[in-house]
Formats: structure tokens, C-alpha cells, sequence
């Protein structure tokens, strides 16, 4: 089954989006950070705390964050869940650059490490894992069934999956706000700071395709996963999902 932010592609509509992703993601690494933080007023950095305090309930040893970035999950979730190993995997070596910077700016060399993989295709054995994460990535998957595939391969029986996410929301006035915001100031704002004419109209394009809050738990139910669950945060503008294998 498709979805429609799968057909969505940074672009040009004739290319394979895997590329282009992967380009685009390359050409934004140096601003990335800065214009996350400052596009969201920080709040992205509230989420993900509310995702560690969640992960940590499994008290995992092993820790998988797909499509890692700069990072910034995987060194929260040292710092918090004291896990013996966080591999951090995604298609931008650029991105991993600034991210194996700061791992070793935190002294954190032990326990993180960077590898570039296909997310819909993981060079991990089956249940490598007792916890994966993922932060703002899932939705730029070619096939978002398949990368969901591969994280429950991935993870141990009992293991559990949180993903965050950016998504539209449902209840006035905040979903009007939204919509006004991510069409106005994200992409203008995006392109003057990442000199990337595309790259943020495409992220925006993508949140609004997205499958959301109930239809997403029923896709990863049908992906191998059980006790899948959602919670809405900061009005509804990042879900978090929850789930076990």
C-alpha cells in the first residue's frame, strides 16, 4: 500500500526519492540544527526528553536510532538511558559528520556510533535491538512499510519502538496556525538560512501527507508490531508513537 507522502520527492518527480533525500539532507547539514531548533522555539527538544522518559521505562542495552541526523536523539538518549550501545544509522554521511562532531564533543565515543545504511534495506542481523527510536524521519521513507518492516526485524522480541514525528493538527485554531506557519514562514525562513530553494517546502509537503495519529498505529500493527499506541504533543504539531514486538 502507498501513502501519499511517499510520492512526494525534494526534486524532481522522475528520480528515485532515496537520492534525492539523501542529497537533499546533504546540501542542509551545516544549517540543520540550528534551523530545527529555532523553527520549532526549541520545542523539538522538549519531545524528545518526553520520548527518552518513555524509552527508558525498557531499560534497554542496545539502542537502534534510524535515521539519526545530526544525532541529537541518539546523544539524548546516552546521556539519559545509559545504554551500552546507541547506533546511530541514516543515508546522509553529511549529516553523520556533524553528528560524530558532537558525539565526541559530549565524550560519548563509547557508546554511540554512526553507520550509513538504507533504512528500508539494514545490514543488522534479526533482533539486534532492545529498543529503536526515530526522530522527524520515518516520513521521508520511499516505502514507509517497509522501513517499518525493518525496525521490527531488527528489534528483539518485547523490544520497544518510539518514534517522533511532526504532524498536522486536528482541533482550532491550532491546525489553521499550523498550516499558515508551514507554508509561510518555514519554507521562506528554511531557504533564506539553507540557500536550499526546496528543502522546506518538500518537509512541509511531507507532514501534511503523512498518515496520522490512528491510521499510522493500524500500519505498525500491520507491520509486525503490538500495543501500538499515540500520544499527541504540544497541541498536536508532534505525535509520538509507541509500540512493542
Amino acid at each position: 500500500m502507498g501513502y501519499g507522502q511517499e510520492e512526494i520527492k525534494p526534486y524532481r518527480q522522475d528520480a528515485d526519492k532515496g537520492e534525492q533525500v539523501e542529497h537533499m539532507f546533504d546540501h542542509i547539514a551545516s544549517t540543520y540544527d540550528s534551523l530545527n531548533h529555532r523553527l520549532s522555539w526549541n520545542i523539538d527538544k522538549i519531545w524528545r526528553r518526553c520520548a527518552i522518559r518513555q524509552i527508558a521505562k525498557a531499560c534497554p542495552h542496545t539502542v537502534l536510532d534510524v535515521a539519526t541526523g545530526t544525532g541529537d536523539f541518539a546523544i539524548k538518549a546516552a546521556q539519559k538511558l545509559h545504554a551500552d550501545s546507541i547506533v546511530g544509522v541514516d543515508i546522509s554521511e553529511k549529516m553523520m559528520e556533524i553528528g560524530r562532531r558532537k558525539v565526541e564533543a559530549a565524550g560519548l565515543q563509547h557508546v554511540i556510533t554512526f553507520r550509513k545504511e538504507d533504512c528500508l534495506g539494514m545490514s543488522f542481523a534479526d533482533g539486534s535491538f532492545d529498543a529503536v527510536i526515530s526522530a522527524f524521519g520515518i516520513r521521508n521513507f520511499a516505502d514507509l512499510d517497509g522501513g517499518l518492516r525493518e525496525m521490527c526485524r531488527v528489534l528483539r522480541k518485547g523490544g520497544m519502538l518510539v518514534i517522533l514525528e511532526l504532524t498536522t493538527p486536528v482541533a482550532f485554531p491550532m491546525r489553521q496556525l499550523f498550516r499558515i506557519y508551514s507554508h509561510t514562514v518555514l519554507p521562506a525562513y528554511g531557504r533564506m538560512i539553507s540557500k536550499d530553494s526546496t528543502a522546506y517546502s518538500y518537509l512541509t509537503a511531507t507532514i501534511e501527507a503523512f498518515p496520522q495519529g490512528e491510521q499510522m498505529v493500524g500500519i505498525l500493527r500491520k507491520a509486525g508490531f503490538a500495543e501500538a499506541s499515540f500520544r499527541r504533543l504540544t497541541f498536536g504539531i508532534c505525535t509520538m508513537y509507541v509500540a512493542t514486538k
